[in-house]
């Protein structure tokens, strides 16, 4: 009997994916194939982005009864989603290809735009053209392109991380007004939408998608700014918001109207305090903020990363069932430790044992809690971290 999907249960709690798989009802393992390119793609604008090629589709979210325990979601997601020739965005895709898991990948537009264009980048509070992350090369471009096409159809989400991640200074996005969050965001759409243009590349094949209905949610630069964000977030029709700092393991709320995902508080092996679900906040815990530290610290500092991902994941799991967030970047810092710390804790937890748990992305999240009785849903927020989830109390 072959497996049931994890995308394609997304919806089901564990006695329902039990049936199928009893049933013999399965549609498939591991990740659905996509269905056959089609070569009727319509381009849209100057050809950038175009749209008529197939790809997954979301599955279905069904709705929890009164009293059936919830799935576990896990969003594993990547800040900035660039590929700089370390490979390390096609890796993430392939393990995510082997695991059948679903993933979110904030974009940065400014990684769409050629260094000698930058003058069309009009970052607020910031002099024309700067970024404190710098343009690629312009192979680097096209791969990054390449990737985010290839991302797109294997059925991944594309969120931004808008462009220029200022954090520091009187131009830190921390004091950007909403107006100002909206230019950011018109930017970085024109950046994505308008690549063929600025680049002149003609050996690069459109983006699959309309951006415009794609782009659903965000996460800012250093998790700053989210109060003047949520207004304009609101206004353009996004569903969620990933740039809150500091949250806990409960079940999510809205904020302004838009759903609020944070980045989480989990158990910090060999400390009393916790750590943020994001690889630099455990960098700064190990090395003090140096991407370089000496080799002989790594394969502690590994260990002890992969670790924190798998306890704050197994916390969640055997109680209250709160999703779990995981932010990353496609960097190899302290050589490479973090990236091979969240492969392994993935795989950890797309042990097959669990039939309950699913990988997926900020947008099959929110589609799955949009598609919940509000009733259910206040009733799960009412578990404490670590706190038990029971059919009788919820």
């Amino acid at each position: 009997m072959r497996e049931v999907s994890r995308r394609g249960i997304l919806g089901l709690g564990m006695g329902a994916a039990a049936s199928l798989a009893v049933a013999g009802c399965s549609s498939g393992s591991g990740t659905p194939k996509p269905a056959k390119k089609t070569t009727q793609a319509k381009p849209i604008g100057d050809g950038s982005t175009s749209k008529g090629e197939q790809r997954p589709a979301d599955p279905k979210p069904e709705r929890l009864a009164p009293g059936q325990k919830p799935p576990q979601f896990v969003v594993f997601s990547w800040d900035g989603a660039g590929e700089v020739g370390n490979g390390l965005f096609p890796r993430f895709r392939k393990l995510a290809k082997d695991h059948g898991a679903t993933m979110t990948f904030f974009l940065s537009g400014i990684y769409c735009l050629p260094e000698s264009k930058k003058s069309l980048y009009r970052p607020p509070n910031n002099p024309v053209g700067a970024s404190d992350i710098g343009y690629l090369t312009d192979e680097h471009i096209k791969e990054t392109l390449r990737n985010v096409r290839e991302a797109w159809l294997e059925g991944h989400e594309i969120g931004t991380h808008f462009n220029g991640h200022f954090c520091s200074g009187s131009g830190s996005v921390e004091n950007w007004t909403s107006a100002q969050w909206k230019s950011e965001i018109d930017q970085a759409m024109s950046f994505v939408t308008e690549w063929r243009t600025n680049t002149r590349f003609t050996d690069v094949e459109p983006l699959p998608f309309d951006y415009a209905k794609e782009l659903i949610g965000g996460r800012t630069p250093c998790l700053k700014g989210q109060t003047n964000l949520l207004p304009t977030a609101r206004e353009l029709g996004w569903r969620y918001d990933a740039s809150s700092p500091g949250g806990l393991q409960v079940w999510p709320s809205k904020k302004q109207g838009v759903w609020d995902f944070p980045l989480q508080q989990i158990p910090f092996p060999g400390h009393t305090f916790e750590v943020l679900s994001m690889d630099y906040n455990i960098l700064a815990n190990q090395s003090k903020n140096s991407t370089n530290a000496p080799p002989a610290n790594y394969p502690g500092w590994r260990k002890q990363a992969t670790e924190a991902y798998i306890a704050g994941f197994n916390r969640a799991y055997e109680t209250n069932r709160a999703p779990f967030f995981i932010g990353n970047h496609f960097e190899q810092w302290n050589g490479g430790i973090y990236m091979d710390a969240v492969e392994e804790a993935l795989k950890h937890m797309a042990d097959e044992k669990r039939k309950d748990v699913r990988l997926v992305s900020f947008k099959q999240f929110t589609d799955w809690m949009d598609a919940q009785d509000p009733a259910v849903l206040a009733d799960l927020r009412g578990l404490g971290v670590g706190q038990a989830w029971s059919a009788s109390g919820h």
